[in-house]
């Protein structure tokens, strides 16, 4: 098999823990099958793990550089004071020693890539390196310098080998307990989707958690042992979807007219979407699935990449909303108290919203609602008089100081400081649920939910009364997606006050 198309998608809400729920064993839609593991992870958090290694190559840079400091204060006593010429090899030396591992993909730690060959690439760059820095103490007349540099060189090696060996493990057991290993959802009940299954059971490098076939009449309960989960209209509202890595269709490509069908309903999800062909040899069809199956982490080199993005992002989160929620902590004090005393229930209001690739968060504010008339569905939005708001309620929701809780989601990981608002799970426009209002609806799925957005100081904030309210949320939002860097996101995050509080019209 050949992983031919990619695109992108993402799924929503089914029956991801079907297994704990009771059910009936005898009821292929509801089992387990063969590769569900006992705890599913999501993809956010197989993300997060993926993203280590830039914390890897952090510690590594901080070991050279302390290393390298350290052996230029023994050569000269007193490093930021010495000639050039001294400090000038080591220095180079160092630099090229952490450009070589990163080029040589040392903390990616693929699949299938063994611990000595690892070590071998590590002690290579340091060979190098050393030479190099050999070569230059040479040519600026420090020769006598050489035995310092062997020293610099090998013992580098040694501490970045044993830091290596610590994250090896690491990762090691990352895969044993699941939280690298892909999980994909087949689409097509067909004897191509039969053949990926067992060779897929065969090497157990991915997780097959279900399949869904747009011809489910004809469809058997289940493929090698893999339920049949339903049709693609299942698929687009499916539990089992924050879980998903990627989507692959294994439907025979020559039914182009079926394909594309398949293809066009599934580009409005922000999962991966991959087209298969079966091959008549072993070695093509291992080939394909070690493709899908590959989970290294992040590349720290190269171009900038989603991992590279999502980790600049992350640090971006941890840092300002570390900081803002110490020094923001007196006044939320103060607002607990107010909230606590303006009317009885509890301080703050925990509501289930939709967060990356869909997966349900617990999102905190504080409450500005009468306790008996909280709605953690959103099945009513919030209009102007509303008369479940209280009264210091209806200021904390028109200055967005409710909201300030969620730094706690956060720096936990769960949302950004900027990105797509985060609706209520089953949230209603009119009657209808919002997310069957907009085809691309899903695609504000595909970053980690904001406390504030590209949408929120472009004036869509509050209820969505309206598809068109729907419409134009979904379009600003997947701009933002498809536009984000960290200079957008400090822009957004310093016009987000003046803006939010100057919009007199908005309904929160």
């Amino acid at each position: 098999m050949l992983a031919l198309k990619d695109a992108e998608f993402e799924p929503v809400a089914g029956d991801a823990d079907a297994g704990r729920t009771g059910a009936s064993e005898s009821d292929p839609h509801t089992r387990r099958g063969p590769f569900r593991p006992e705890r599913l992870v999501t993809a956010r958090e197989r993300q997060t793990e993926r993203l280590s290694s830039f914390y890897f190559r952090a510690l590594d840079l901080l070991a050279v550089t302390g290393w390298t400091l350290m052996l230029a204060l023994a050569i000269d006593g007193a490093p930021l004071a010495a000639p050039t010429g001294q400090i000038l090899p080591v220095a180079i030396g160092a630099w090229a020693a952490l450009s070589l591992m990163r080029t040589t993909e040392l903390y990616r730690f693929g699949r299938g890539e063994r611990v000595v060959v690892h070590l071998a690439k590590l002690w290579g760059a340091f060979g190098l390196a050393g030479g190099l820095a050999a070569a230059v103490a040479t040519m600026t007349g420090h020769a006598s310098a050489l035995p310092e540099i062997a020293i610099w060189a090998v013992a580098g090696a040694l501490i970045t080998s044993c830091l290596h060996l610590l994250w090896w493990r690491m990762v090691r057991e990352w895969r044993a307990q699941g939280r690298l290993t892909p999980s994909i959802a087949i689409v097509g009940a067909t004897k191509h989707a039969e053949r990926l299954i067992k060779d897929a059971l065969k090497r157990r490098d991915i997780n097959v958690l279900g399949v869904f076939d747009d011809r489910l009449g004809r469809a058997p309960e289940t493929v090698a042992g893999v339920p049949v989960l339903g049709d693609l209209d299942s698929l687009l509202s499916h539990k089992i979807a924050p879980y998903l890595d990627r989507i692959v269709v294994a439907v025979d490509p020559a039914a182009r007219q079926r394909v594309a069908e398949i293809t066009k309903r599934l580009a409005i999800l922000p999962n991966e979407v991959s087209l298969i062909v079966d091959q008549d040899d072993q070695a093509g069809r291992d080939e394909a699935l070690a493709r899908l199956a590959e989970a290294p982490l992040a590349p720290v080199g190269g171009p900038p990449d989603p991992d590279r993005r999502a980790f600049a992002k992350r640090m971006q989160d941890l840092l300002a909303g570390g900081l803002l929620l110490i020094g923001l902590a007196p006044m939320m004090a103060m607002v607990a108290l107010l909230v606590k005393l303006d009317s009885p229930g509890p301080i703050f209001f925990r509501q289930r919203r939709h967060g990356f690739n869909n997966e349900e968060i617990l999102v905190w504010k504080f409450r500005t609602m009468r306790h008996e008339a909280a709605d953690a569905t959103a099945s009513r939005q919030v209009t102007a008089d509303d008369d479940r708001i209280t009264r210091l309620g209806r200021f904390l929701r028109k200055t967005s100081i409710d909201e300030l809780p969620q730094l706690l989601n956060v720096v936990r990981g769960e949302m950004s400081l900027v990105g797509p608002r985060p609706h209520a799970v089953g949230m209603k426009t009119g009657e209808t649920e919002s997310a069957r209002l907009v085809a691309e609806y899903a695609h504000r799925h595909r970053m980690k939910p904001g406390m504030t957005g590209w949408a929120a100081i472009k004036g869509s904030r509050g209820p969505l009364h309206t598809a068109a309210d729907v419409r134009r949320r979904v379009q600003l939002d997947v701009d933002y997606i498809e536009r984000q860097s960290f200079w957008l996101d400090i822009w957004i995050i310093l016009v987000t006050a003046p803006v939010l509080l100057g919009d007199r019209s908005a309904v929160r």
